[in-house]
């Protein structure tokens, strides 16, 4: 079956965001909002295993003892100082940058020329997407997704495959005629459960994390060493490229690497 199109996910796939831009932003809302409170890069580590920033802000307060003690309370800071992240993040993206990984501006100019759309498929905050590929494709950065399903979008977050399901709805297709591309367990979760085939490109903070499922699992784009199955399409030198997607969709071996 011929892919008709790639998924993106966009914290940890499409950019380093994670370690570089949300735990900095909200390190930065909590001194406006005036908390002490401080995320390093391990405790954010750790507390990517709740999907959402809000979420996280909840989970991390159930265990401080200087949290409001109510649920309506907590909930009421956590929106507040969420909001407070999302504008200081797209700051931090304008003012001081946020590179794309590499190899996926690469993969991105040739799905354009050979005709295979593209879709945005994240939980992260749309203001948060539009920041980062704002100043990476200049500001008709929606024009180059046939698709853009962000966390605003759905009422569950990953690894809940709704994202992906909509996602296919929007752009008409099947999803086998689809690819997902994804740096985490929880989203390779999320597409395997709406049956969309996954490549990982392992990210900072999911490079050793259990992979269940993915029919491709590599560090980056970038390179072609370190790819299981290998990369292996003729006539490539650098980077992984979409004849390499198509070549693993062929095969369609489901794989998983215990970190």
């Amino acid at each position: 079956m011929t892919i008709k199109a790639l998924l993106w996910d966009v914290d940890g796939t499409l950019a380093e965001t994670e370690r570089d831009g949300h735990r900095v932003a909200f390190n930065r809302a909590f001194e406006a909002c005036g908390l002490p409170w401080r995320w390093d890069v391990v405790r954010y580590g750790e507390l990517l295993n709740v999907t959402g920033g809000r979420e996280r802000l909840m989970h991390d307060m159930s265990s401080r003892p200087d949290a409001p003690p109510l649920a309506g309370e907590r909930d009421r800071l956590a929106r507040q100082v969420h909001a407070r992240k999302n504008a200081l993040y797209a700051e931090l993206v304008q003012s001081e940058g946020i590179a794309l990984r590499e190899g996926v501006r690469e993969l991105m100019d040739e799905c354009r020329a050979r005709g295979v759309r593209m879709a945005i498929t994240t939980t992260t905050s749309r203001s948060n997407v539009e920041a980062l590929l704002r100043a990476h494709l200049g500001p008709s950065w929606a024009g180059w997704f046939a698709a853009r399903v962000c966390g605003e979008d759905v009422a569950g977050k990953k690894p809940d495959p709704e994202v992906y399901l909509k996602a296919l709805r929007q752009m008409g297709i099947g999803p086998l005629e689809a690819v997902a591309l994804e740096d985490s367990p929880g989203g390779v979760a999320a597409a395997r459960a709406a049956d969309v085939p996954v490549v990982v490109t392992r990210s900072a903070y999911f490079s050793r994390a259990a992979i269940e499922g993915a029919i491709a699992i590599g560090p980056g784009l970038e390179q072609r060493d370190g790819w299981q199955p290998a990369a292996s399409s003729p006539g490539s030198t650098e980077g992984i490229g979409l004849e390499d997607i198509i070549g693993w969709h062929h095969r369609m071996e489901h794989i998983s690497q215990h970190g």
